[in-house]
């Protein structure tokens, strides 16, 4: 409930308002605290956290990257565990795809460091401040999430994929939900990951006015990116590693077919469409 002076006032003032059936200070601190909070408070708190990463030592930084990285080869295992034991249908898939939420589930909620929700929360800072320094962090960090992400989901890809505790149904699945991800052409693949990119950082600048939603808000959110098929740098990498791991692709082919449109799709997706805009809107006409 709201007890600094300000809140008071405001209370005071829904209130008196003649057009407010208000009439209490209790009712209108009840008004208050449902009231969604505004886009610069969302800013600075999404701000504030990308201030934080920012600070934070390189290994505290790659240790929990690499779990991410990990964590988020549970969504290919889901999603193949769904789609083998489902029968063969036409609605298989769009239930199938819900479990490409697990592992984002794992890494928001567990607060790992995921490189997509980071296009978003280190780039506010920097368009704050605009120096070299800055610049040098936003760098570091990206290097070091990218570099460990990457490196906890080949090590997923490669143990489920090369040794033969799973069902064989369900390694199967996780062959041919692979094997989508190396289709598409080189700018199919840049406009799926811009999308993919965009929807994640949107849904990072949720998170603060989302409270009992969060859980919620990222099902639908990394739903609708798989079922979309767009892609995702962390996610579809551990499904190609899986192709790398059982010889059926080249790591070269993984880079230039799938890892550097997606990133750049991702980057482009979060940073343009979403953390500027975000700046602009809430500090655009500041003086």
């Amino acid at each position: 409930m709201p007890s600094n002076s300000s809140s008071t006032q405001e209370a005071k003032a829904i209130v008196n308002d003649p057009a407010s059936p208000i009439s209490t200070i209790v009712e209108a601190e009840k008004v208050q605290e449902r009231v969604a909070i505004g886009a610069k408070v969302v800013y600075e708190a999404v701000r504030l956290e990308g201030e934080e990463e920012l600070e934070r030592p390189a290994i505290a930084l790659a240790w929990s990257a690499l779990a991410a990285g990990l964590s988020m080869g549970f969504s290919l295992l889901a999603e193949a565990a769904l789609t083998s034991y489902l029968p063969d249908a036409p609605w298989r898939p769009p239930i199938a795809r819900a479990g490409y939420s697990l592992g984002f589930l794992i890494v928001i909620l567990g607060r790992q460091q995921l490189f997509t929700e980071n296009t978003l929360t280190v780039i506010l800072p920097l368009l704050l401040h605009k120096n070299l320094e800055t610049i040098g962090k936003v760098l570091r960090l990206w290097s070091i999430v990218l570099s460990a992400n990457i490196a906890g989901t080949f090590l997923f890809a490669l143990l489920v994929s090369r040794t033969h505790f799973l069902e064989p149904s369900i390694q199967r699945a996780m062959i041919e939900i692979a094997a989508a991800h190396v289709g598409p052409g080189f700018w199919t693949v840049v406009l799926r990951a811009v999308f993919a990119g965009w929807l994640i950082a949107l849904m990072v600048w949720m998170m603060p006015d989302a409270s009992s939603s969060r859980v919620f808000i990222i099902l639908v959110i990394t739903y609708v990116i798989g079922i979309c098929s767009f892609n995702h740098i962390i996610a579809g990498s551990t499904n190609v590693f899986v192709l790398v791991a059982l010889g059926k692709l080249s790591f070269l082919r993984y880079v230039s077919s799938f890892f550097l449109p997606t990133l750049f799709g991702n980057i482009f997706g979060g940073v343009s469409l979403v953390a500027a805009l975000a700046h602009a809107q809430v500090l655009g006409g500041k003086k």
